[in-house]
């Protein structure tokens, strides 16, 4: 092996390893953000077939009497809406906050970003840590700006020369209404890239805000509720005679059938089950009556 080979095949063997040890935790952390991708995957998929952005997306641009906005259809019965886990109060930095009050308040809500609001309420932009830190950083350095220079360059001195939230924060913020699906709003956040969305109303006034965590706890059930829905499935489809034969556990989303059932009873039975939403893998051990 020549030395380009060597340097090759140990680059290949440091992307093969994991960049920290594996943990009993790792398999059920794993199949949670998978499980969570295809809601969010499902919700996209929606939004592309209605041809439309998710109903929550009310900031780009902001709702203007010319251009009001589409009222979602109302939501089937039993789909999580923000409104259920979105915090109410939410942190909010009114427009003409300095920026150290800014970072105090930030240190005391303990988030990293809050929205900005102005004098009626209404979001105006998003303030982060992030753009406390490049202001510092970029008076730290003396850095100054040509007078041509490059417009991007020369927009984010600007920006950073700024006293307030207002001339600090990134604007329009994207935000969420408190009737659009979690699903919806877990699209928007992962297209956005962003922890957190605020929530308004239509008319764009601040109600709270929501965060990703706890949109993945909403659209990913816990194995109590799939055992639940299994069990009513089993009382759906079996003879009462093969439901008493039939044992249901539930693991991270795995489903075991365990018990007597003639053949084609259970070949139905798994089907059924594995069309069951955050089912990721059913372990057929039934036996034949």
């Amino acid at each position: 092996m020549n030395e380009h080979e060597n340097f090759s095949a140990k680059a290949a063997a440091r992307r093969d390893l994991p960049s920290r040890p594996w943990s009993p935790g790792e398999a059920a952390r794993e199949d949670r953000l998978i499980r969570y991708l295809g809601a969010v995957a499902a919700a996209a998929s929606y939004a592309r077939a209605e041809g439309q952005a998710p109903a929550g997306d009310t900031a780009r641009p902001a709702p203007s009497a010319a251009s009001p906005p589409q009222r979602p259809s109302p939501p089937e019965a039993g789909i999580p809406l923000v409104r259920d886990v979105m915090d109410v109060p939410a942190a909010s930095v009114p427009d003409d906050l300095p920026y150290r009050d800014i970072a105090r308040l930030l240190a005391r809500e303990r988030v990293g970003a809050a929205p900005v609001v102005d004098a009626e309420d209404h979001v105006v932009g998003v303030v982060s840590e992030s753009d406390l830190l490049a202001k510092v950083a970029f008076e730290a350095s003396g850095h100054r700006v040509a007078h041509i220079g490059r417009l991007r360059e020369r927009r984010m001195y600007g920006k950073v020369r700024g006293e307030t939230a207002a001339d600090l924060m990134t604007s329009p913020a994207i935000t969420v209404l408190p009737r659009a699906t979690v699903a919806e709003a877990a699209w928007l956040a992962a297209l956005s890239r962003l922890k957190r969305l605020p929530v308004t109303d239509r008319e764009g006034r601040l109600v709270g805000v929501v965060r990703r965590n706890a949109l993945l706890q909403a659209l990913i059930r816990d194995d109590a509720g799939i055992r639940a829905e299994v069990e009513a499935t089993v009382e759906a489809c079996c003879s009462p005679s093969d439901r008493e034969a039939v044992e249901v556990a539930v693991h991270d989303g795995i489903v075991e059938l365990t018990g007597r059932m003639p053949p084609a009873s259970s070949a139905r039975l798994v089907a059924e089950v594995e069309n069951i939403a955050d089912v990721v893998e059913v372990k057929n051990l039934l036996t034949s009556a």
